[in-house]
């Protein structure tokens, strides 16, 4: 990524928020130092505080390639476009060209004449005229391709931009352009893309559940600490810092807090595209949320937690940490039964005469069968009645019958143990330092 900051003005809230962007995609800065041409411009000054946010330019033993340059002069660009190159010959970028093209809409608009148009960034294989394609919740066909100049092509490579033209729809900035067998093809996928969007959004709280289930996943997945990505948004600088530094101190054994990105304002549809990429939570005290930012968050299953008091953010943090670690497991004894007659059913098997000796016995719970003291069976409850009725559960000094899955051969004076598998939310422990 190339990062463009003004000599003259520095580095402001969204350069960090760019920085914070292309930090969780792990994709490499390059700094431009534009507007060099200016008497108030200070290289100095851009550099220091882009160390401060962890970008040190090489020449100060960092790895970051700052250029300074001017975009109204031209002084430094070949610079600036060498040190691509350099980048890109060093992170041995390469792109395939024999497979089917795919490309990111940066830009799209609705032009007199062409209709809906896009500017796609081709990011492997050659997109041709005549292609059909999906792009997010549209589709089409090539029908036309536009270089910078305004000029038509036949061909974008690899690497270049071209706009299009075939929209069926207006398609959203970022989404992924991908060429398909046929136009028919096409249509059936965006249609069930946008079945799916329409869902979402009729459902956010489903979309907010199945992120929250994905990250869950993704976490017990990862090895070694885990991590609860979080972005926050305030009132005033003073409450980011003090919430920024009290959750820089949620360290506990087997899950961490990361702050990706704070800044003062309400939440904006970029926090959310934020969020979205780095499987993270928003929290936003004293702010509200835009409406782009709403509409955003409920077709991407984002969640925003609002607060207007400290503790109660803190409290509920330690509730989310605890919430996405995986759950101790605890095995409870509900009840005993006693077999006091064994009855054999044409068609289901032996069913166990019981008498319920303490506690009760529930229909879905498992059953421990013991005989002399020692347990010869495991399983579930298979059915269980009182009388002929099948009931949920059958409470101590009542009788009723009792089948467990996968074992029949029952004597009278076994013990059946009815138990239930509990999950326990675990306890966060601190880092010891």
């Amino acid at each position: 990524m190339v990062l463009v900051v003004a000599a003259n003005e520095g580095v402001k809230p969204q350069t960090i928020e760019a920085i914070n962007h292309a930090k969780v995609a792990r994709v490499p800065i390059i700094v431009a130092i534009n507007k060099m041409d200016l008497p108030g411009a200070d290289p100095e000054m851009v550099k220091r505080q882009l160390a401060k946010q962890g970008l040190v330019p090489e020449e100060w033993g960092g790895d970051t390639i700052m250029v300074e340059i001017s975009a109204k002069t031209g002084m430094g660009v070949n610079d600036l476009l060498d040190a691509i190159l350099l980048k890109a010959e060093e992170l041995d970028l390469r792109a395939a060209y024999d497979v089917k093209p795919s490309g990111v809409v940066i830009e799209s608009k609705l032009e007199k004449g062409r209709g809906p148009v896009g500017t796609v960034l081709v990011k492997q294989g050659v997109l041709k005229v005549g292609q059909a394609f999906v792009a997010g919740l549209t589709y089409g066909k090539v029908r036309a391709l536009y270089n910078e100049f305004g000029q038509r092509i036949q061909e974008v490579q690899p690497g270049l931009a071209a706009v299009v033209q075939g929209f069926e729809e207006l398609p959203r900035a970022g989404s992924i352009l991908k060429v398909v067998d046929s136009e028919s093809e096409a249509r059936e996928i965006a249609e069930r893309a946008k079945e799916t969007y329409e869902e979402q959004i009729r459902r956010p709280e489903d979309a907010v559940r199945i992120r929250l289930e994905q990250l869950k996943k993704r976490l017990k997945e990862a090895e070694g600490p885990k991590e609860l990505q979080v972005i926050i948004k305030g009132d005033t600088q003073g409450t980011v810092e003090a919430i920024y530094d009290a959750l820089s101190r949620f360290k506990f054994q087997k899950i961490k807090v990361n702050i990706l990105h704070y800044g003062v304002g309400a939440v904006t549809e970029s926090d959310v595209m934020l969020a979205s990429t780095a499987d993270a939570v928003i929290l936003a005290f004293n702010v509200g949320v835009d409406a782009k930012a709403r509409k955003a968050a409920k077709s991407e299953g984002i969640l925003i937690k609002t607060y207007n008091v400290i503790y109660k953010l803190l409290e509920d943090m330690r509730d989310i940490l605890s919430g996405l670690l995986e759950p101790e497991k605890r095995e409870v004894v509900i009840g005993q039964a006693e077999v006091r007659q064994v009855f054999k059913i044409s068609g289901i098997g032996h069913v166990a005469g019981c008498y319920v000796i303490n506690g009760f016995i529930a229909r879905d719970a498992f059953i421990r069968v013991k005989r002399d003291g020692e347990v010869i069976y495991e399983g579930k409850v298979a059915s269980l009645k009182r009388f002929k009725d099948d009931v949920k559960e059958v409470q101590s000094g009542y009788e009723c019958g009792i089948r467990v899955e996968g074992f029949d051969k029952f004597k009278v004076g076994d013990i059946l143990e009815a138990y239930r598998i509990e999950e326990i939310r675990p306890d966060l422990e601190p880092i010891k330092e």
